[in-house]
């Protein structure tokens, strides 16, 4: 008989505690995706997918290629695999397929190291960092130069119809049908339908006149902000929109057409939005009073409304952000924001199209809450830290009033001094918690627990950027590779009793 594989690992092997792990999850909703009778090769085992996808993670290979080739090579694959081989294609196809069943196995481990005596919340500390997407600065295009690549990729084909029948030459200028919403609709739908005709089919994701949302409620339904004045009120709309849009979780066409038209219909939406918050704010201070019921007071600037939608998109994934680090250059990427504990192991794992962290502690520690919860960890925080970018007073003081103890500097590093308007009140009582004794100690534990965890994941096992596209794709492989940092965690904490 040939010598058995479970023989050629030793027993501390890594492969162990992730086949254990994966033999103690419920993995049922892997199995509600499958068609029952359906003709054609049974499915793989859902659990020796995930085992296999765990795994290969945890030793930084996410290629689907990758992890093929290391099926036919590697005995660690073999015995997780049972000498199967999948083929890249299913292999990326079950990670689409189970984009959500995925996220979850994060809360699957989490559990695993709360049983284990891992999660321990004394200390959380929060922090974010940037992982680059998978796209390219250079396909950041503005609305103008979108239309433009519309209009004249539609051109082309005419041309080329031209010259083949032997027709005279028919040209659609730009400038004059996009001054106006109905022309810009025209030209695009005209656009549209040739494109169509090229490729035989419909082109999907096009929505450009109705963005497939009721604006008005969108608007209307938030609390009247009375502080921040005009600009205030479309930044809260295009994070409401934003928020509605990570909700529907739509996945990013494969195809070029698509995408073009899946941006522009963002284009419009963004505008659309823009206008109602600007209308919506004239009707409220037109008839606004203040807290004694007199009318407000003072002269409003008038808002001309430009005539195109503003900022740029990126074609390859319309989701991703330009994001700024200092030290690096500017990069098309996603904020992926964690919660870590003293073991360093993670608690919350989330991914944001905000490029700073303010306004994100208060929010990343109720998920951090809520994920215990699921595991009947109902302790709260004693101490939660957070670097100078995370200040947010309201939200400061707001979990001060919970009964945390939250230390974060109101003083980034990169500047010197003070800031100004800064000098007193909440701000000078918070530099005087940090320069105490206790304070100091604290807040040192923020660079060895959570700057430790990003340099295992980006430098050690080589995850700094995103495989797949679009921000449901990347809030799945976010917290899969939370979850296998976890296992790793788990697994040396298995190793070391056992020893």
């Amino acid at each position: 008989m040939p010598p058995s594989l479970f023989d050629w690992l030793p027993e501390n092997h890594l492969v162990w505690t992730v086949l254990g792990a994966v033999d103690q999850m419920d993995l049922d909703r892997f199995n509600e995706a499958y068609r029952l009778g359906a003709a054609g090769r049974p499915a793989y085992d859902p659990a020796m997918m995930v085992a296999l996808l765990m795994y290969a993670y945890a030793r930084g290979n996410r290629s689907s290629r990758g992890i093929e080739r290391a099926c036919w090579e590697d005995v660690a694959y073999k015995v997780i695999a049972n000498m199967h081989t999948p083929d890249h294609s299913t292999i990326a196809e079950f990670r689409r397929r189970h984009e959500a069943e995925i996220g979850e196995l994060f809360d699957d481990v989490l559990g695993l190291c709360a049983e284990a005596g891992l999660v321990s919340v004394g200390v959380i500390t929060i922090d974010g960092t940037k992982i680059k997407a998978d796209a390219s600065m250079d396909q950041n295009r503005s609305y103008r130069e979108l239309v433009g690549q519309i209009l004249r990729e539609a051109e082309e084909i005419d041309q080329a119809e031209d010259r083949l029948h032997g027709k005279d030459r028919r040209g659609d200028e730009l400038p004059e049908e996009l001054r106006t919403p109905e022309g810009r609709r025209e030209a695009l739908a005209e656009a549209k339908r040739r494109l169509e005709e090229r490729k035989g089919r419909p082109i999907k994701e096009c929505t450009i006149a109705d963005p497939g949302m009721d604006l008005e409620p969108l608007v209307l339904g938030r609390e009247v902000l009375r502080r921040g004045g005009r600009r205030e009120w479309p930044r809260v709309a295009r994070r409401e929109l934003e928020a509605h849009r990570a909700q529907q979780a739509q996945p990013i066409p494969r195809d070029r057409e698509d995408r073009l038209f899946q941006a522009l219909g963002r284009f419009e939406q963004n505008h659309r939005v823009e206008l109602a918050a600007h209308e919506d704010y004239d009707r409220w201070r037109a008839s606004a009073r203040d807290t004694k019921g007199r009318v407000l007071k003072g002269n409003t600037k008038p808002f001309t409304a430009p005539e195109l939608p503003e900022g740029v998109i990126n074609l390859s994934d319309p989701d991703a952000r330009v994001m700024r680090t200092q030290g690096t250059p500017p990069r098309q990427a996603y904020n992926a924001q964690t919660s870590v504990n003293e073991q360093q192991v993670i608690l919350a794992a989330e991914i944001t199209i905000d490029a700073p962290d303010f306004g994100h502690l208060e929010p990343m520690l109720d998920t951090t809450l809520g994920h215990l919860a699921k595991h009947a960890v109902t302790e709260q925080p004693e101490t939660v830290l957070a670097d100078a970018g995370y200040w947010h007073t309201r939200q400061i003081q707001a979990l001060q009033t919970r009964g945390m103890e939250v230390l974060v500097p109101p003083d980034g590093m990169m500047r010197d001094g003070i800031r100004p308007g800064w000098e007193h009140g909440f701000f000078d009582v918070m530099r005087q918690r940090l320069l105490t004794d206790h304070g100091r100690q604290l807040y040192a534990k923020r660079k060895i627990t959570v700057e430790p965890v990003y340099g295992q994941i980006k430098h050690n096992r080589r995850i700094d950027r995103f495989m797949r596209r679009g921000r449901a794709a990347a809030q799945s492989e976010w917290r899969l590779v939370a979850a296998t940092h976890n296992i790793l965690k788990l697994h040396s904490h298995w190793i070391a009793n056992t020893a």
